[in-house]
């Protein structure tokens, strides 16, 4: 789900279109969005409190052969939601999960990848060395 989620419509599209056809998806819920309440920690220790409210929108999804799907992702993103609940769905058959692997994790990892290092390589260029002068007495 982490890479569905950090994947965007046109990869989640191709990927469907890469499955066998599927037949039959009906909307178990239908993609519908709200808002949570984020709760956090100072320093990861101590009591939780509020910190404030994220969007999100959820989605489940059942296959014909009765498999359950379901989503949860940050913003305002129906269909986005919608298809990631349908990838959940066919993840859960081992033949199914290899072409979902070649179609949609391996191709977002590595574009994962390619943008945190390019981050990493602007963020490295605007890198400033400070260095502090002894001044001594002679």
């Amino acid at each position: 789900m982490f890479i569905c989620a950090h994947a965007n419509l046109i990869e989640l599209e191709a990927a469907i279109a890469e499955l066998e056809p599927l037949a039959h998806v009906t909307d178990v819920r239908p993609p519908q969005f709200g808002l949570v309440m984020v709760r956090g920690r100072v320093g990861a220790v101590g009591n939780a409190f509020n910190v404030g409210e994220a969007l999100v929108t959820r989605a489940s999804v059942q296959l014909q052969n009765g498999v359950v799907g379901h989503s949860y992702l940050l913003g305002r993103a129906r269909k986005k939601a919608r298809l990631a609940a349908i990838i959940d769905a066919v993840s859960q058959s081992p033949d199914t999960m290899i072409m979902v692997q070649k179609s949609l994790i391996d191709p977002v990892r590595e574009r994962l990848a390619r943008e945190k290092t390019n981050q990493a390589a602007e963020t490295a260029s605007t890198k400033v060395d400070f260095f502090t002068l002894v001044r001594g007495e002679d």
